[in-house]
Parts: structure tokens; sequence; C-alpha cells
């Protein structure tokens, strides 16, 4: 399972308890800042490297302390200098409190003035802090997505114990739907730490510390920079405001099990993730993402009937959201219902989805339809982007055969026989050459689509009227016997046509 929060919580009575007595791991955040804003030259990994690289990030990072209105310790967490008056950390480390203080690394205590942004499904929070001229050393930050296999640093406050050190790597890059691009590390990350820098080996922020397996595993995961990108940073709200408003609208608690089930998704656990996401969308049924999710899982574990009502439901609160449309249109698809998806991927693609994977979703919809024009359209259309769309390639000669378009069907499968030379694109190929009256290409294309499946029927009825075509009856009866003592329908077909 994975906890949702690494901070740790203070109990009057049990001043280290944990929250939940449960351990948590962390979703690393980026930003993105110019690394030469902070005047912090390139390092080349090396072991040796490493105690410099720390005595850099260490006066950026910062332990962060929140309070309750008696003044009493609700929970301490990390954070850095993103600039002079601002500080990242996570939304656990700053909730259910009225106030917090950061610490620097050399003891100093100062204000936090407020909250200037919150993503709650990045469960990524914006502090404005009151620090004196040359206290912040603020981190650069990168765009760039670090590689599966690059040597990543953490510094945090686990159990209090400020500026604490881990090292890792960055284990994997995954891309979840609908979300976007997950991080996984595995540099050891303990209660406390939430929040904490995770640093390259160039001193550039990369992550932020916010979910950890509690299974025993070296589970560590991240979110991209644009995230923080998006934030949209506000007038400073205070703590007791920010809590008022989560309480009203029961956002947080469904962020919470929101970015858990990411988590399971992250792991392709769809099983395991669906409960988080329909449990986030009872917490707060205005949650679109919730819903997306759910219906999301819903598909891929083939229930798509309750995958359209989970989609329909994101797509009914967020209507100018692509991936929503998507979704239900992979779902109608999947029932039968083509004019549904077809309309449910133009939509998508009207609200901004152009990938090559939505219009060859619609070349297919469309198909089922009889619209063959407008097939012809979407297909071509997904080789525009991606031209060795492979399923393109051969729907779309397809189309060409249903239209009659035979030199346009014949160059499809020219093509798609760098890519799939077996007995059906062979087979394809020949019928349109066939068509085109070219009689000795069709010849070769039927006989290696046998050659590649002696046993596919129709290419040997179609090589047996290309004979019948080039006035060979001997030939063609060849091809005769064979679907004959084959017990094929395809035989009493040719027989006709050698002997009208």
């Amino acid at each position: 399972m994975f906890v949702p929060g690494g901070a740790i919580a203070y109990n009057p009575d049990k001043p280290t308890a944990v929250i939940g007595r449960m351990r948590r791991r962390f979703l690393p955040i980026f930003i993105t800042l110019a690394a030469a804003a902070a005047g912090l030259p390139a390092l080349t990994y090396s072991q040796d490297l490493l105690p410099a690289l720390v005595r850099r990030v260490k006066p950026s990072a910062v332990a962060i302390e929140t309070f309750d209105q008696r003044g009493q310790i609700v929970s301490r967490g990390s954070g850095f200098f993103v600039s002079a008056d601002r500080v990242v950390t996570n939304r656990h480390v700053i909730e259910r409190s009225t106030r917090a203080e950061i610490q620097t690394v050399d003891g100093r205590k100062f204000r936090v003035g407020g909250v200037l942004a919150i993503d709650g499904e990045g469960d990524l929070a914006m502090l404005q802090v009151e620090v004196p001229a040359g206290v912040a050393v603020p981190l650069p930050v990168t765009r760039a997505v670090p590689q599966e296999g690059e040597s990543i640093v953490v510094v945090g406050n686990p159990f209090g114990l400020e500026g604490s050190v881990s090292n890792g790597i960055v284990s994997a890059v995954r891309e979840i739907a609908g979300y976007g691009r997950i991080i996984q590390i595995t540099a050891p990350i303990s209660p406390g730490s939430s929040g904490s820098p995770v640093v390259n080996m160039y001193g550039q922020v990369v992550g932020v510390a916010t979910l950890q397996a509690a299974e025993g595993q070296s589970l560590n995961f991240a979110v991209p920079a644009e995230r923080i990108l998006q934030m949209r940073i506000s007038e400073a709200r205070s703590f007791a405001n920010l809590t008022a408003e989560t309480e009203r609208n029961k956002r947080a608690a469904a962020e919470r099990l929101y970015s858990q089930g990411v988590v399971q998704l992250s792991r392709d656990e769809y099983a395991r993730a669906l409960p988080y996401f329909l449990n986030a969308a009872e917490a707060d049924p205005n949650y679109a993402e919730a819903w997306y999710q759910a219906g999301y899982c819903y598909g891929v574990l083939g229930r798509h009937e309750e995958a359209l009502k989970a989609s329909r439901q994101a797509a009914k609160l967020r209507p100018d959201w692509a991936p929503a449309h998507v979704n239900i249109g992979v779902s109608s698809y999947a029932v039968g219902q083509f004019k549904e998806a077809a309309e449910a991927y133009r939509t998508a693609i009207r609200l901004g989805d152009a990938s090559p994977e939505t219009q060859y979703a619609l070349g297919l919809s469309l198909g089922r339809l009889g619209q063959n024009d407008e097939e012809i359209l979407a297909f071509r259309r997904t080789l525009q982007t991606k031209p060795d769309h492979v399923g393109a390639i051969e729907k779309l000669g397809d189309a060409y055969l249903k239209s009659k378009r035979w030199a346009e069907a014949a160059a499809m499968f020219e093509q798609l026989k760098a890519y799939k030379p077996e007995a059906g694109t062979f087979n394809s190929l020949g019928e349109a050459l066939l068509e085109l009256n070219r009689l000795d290409e069709s010849l070769m294309a039927f006989n290696s689509a046998v050659g590649y499946d002696p046993d596919l029927d129709k290419a040997r009825f179609n090589l047996g009227r290309t004979y019948v075509k080039m006035g060979d009856r001997g030939m063609a009866m060849v091809q005769y016997e064979i679907l004959k003592n084959a017990r094929s329908d395809w035989a009493d077909r040719l027989y006709i046509l050698i002997n009208p």
C-alpha cells in the first residue's frame, strides 16, 4: 500500500508519533528556473563530488514546522528555496495548521507569511516566507525530465534530523494517462522528508519528495516540472483560510486518495488503483479527474459499461477536457456504440487532442460506420503526424481497397511490407495489383502470401484467379485442388472462375 503523508505528526502525548503509524513516500516534482540564476556550476558525477554537491544544496533546504491555534506543533516536514521569498514543500505538510515557520540549516527560524499556490494532485504548496536579504539560497531547477539510471540526491529532515542526505538513482519514468509523467527514484526517504528537494548531479532540483511505498520496497515517486509551472500564483492566503476552504469543498481528502491511485497506476495495478479513484470521487463528487481515472481503470479492466458512466461524469464536470472524451470513445467502441465513439473522438480532436492515436481511433470508428471517405481522411491525418503508424498504414490500405482506389491501396501495402511482412499484407497488395492488371506483380504478391501462410485460403483463391486472368488454367486448377482437399469454401468460387 501507499501511505499519504511523510510529514511527522505531533501528538501532545506522543510528540514523535508518525501519522497513521505508517510510512510514506514521495512524489518528486520539478520547477523551471535557470541554473545559471543560482550561480551553481555543473558538476560531473563522481562519488568524490557528492560532498561538494551536498554542501551546495544544504543551505537551500529548510525544515518546516506547523502549529495549531494553541501553538501546538501539528507536523514537521521539509522544503527548499526557489526564490528569495518562496519555498516549495508538500501540501500535506501544511494541512490542518494555522501557521508555520521555516528553519534554515544554520538553525535560524523565520515566519511563513502564507500560501501562494497549491497543486493538490501533485501534493505541492508554494509558501511565501519572510527572511532577511541574503538568507535564501534558491536552488536551480530544471525542466528536463531525468533519465532512467541518473543519479540523484535528497536533502531533507527525516524525524526532525535536519539536513539529512540520501542518494540513489532514477529507476523509472512512466506516463500516466490523463495525468502526465511520474518518476520513480531509489533514494531512501523517511517521514519528515516530505517536501525535500531531489537534486541531480548538476546541482539542479528535479523533484520534491512526497509519496513512499509502505511495503518494504524502495519505491519513491515523482511528477515532472510542468506541474509547478501550471500552479497559479495568487495573493498569499492564510493557513486558516486554506484549511477552511479545504473542509468546505472536501477536495483535500479526495486529492490524497487520487495521488495514491496514481502511484498504483505507475505500477500498472489498475484493480488496486480503481478503489482509490472511486473513493476520491465519492469524497468529492465534483472531482472530474478522479472520475476520469476511474473510467480509465474500468476500461483497462474490460468493464466498459462502468467505464462509460465514470467517463461521462468526468466530461460533464469538465466538458472542455479532451482526455475525458477519449475515454468515452474507447469504451463506446468496445461496446459497439460506434457513432458515439466517433462523436467522442471528434470532440477530443476539436478540444486540441490531435494525437495520432486519437485520429486513428476516429478512423476505426468511422470505418465501422461505413463512412469511407471520412475514415480515409482520419487515417491520413494519423500518418501526417506519425508516418510509421503501422495500424494506420494498414487500415488506410484497407479503406482504399473498399473505395476501389487501387493504386493508392497498392502504395500503402507496399509501404506496409517493411513493417508487417506477412501473409495478409501480401494478399492485400496482390488484390490491389490484380485490379490494376499488374498481373506479374500480383502473382508474386500472392505467392509470397501463401509462402508466409500456406493455409490462407483467400490468398490461394486469389493466386488461382490471377492464373485464370493470365490464361493459365492448369496452374489455376492446382490451387483449386489444394482448396478442395482443404474443404475450403473458396474452392467452389475458384472452380466457377476456371469453368465459367
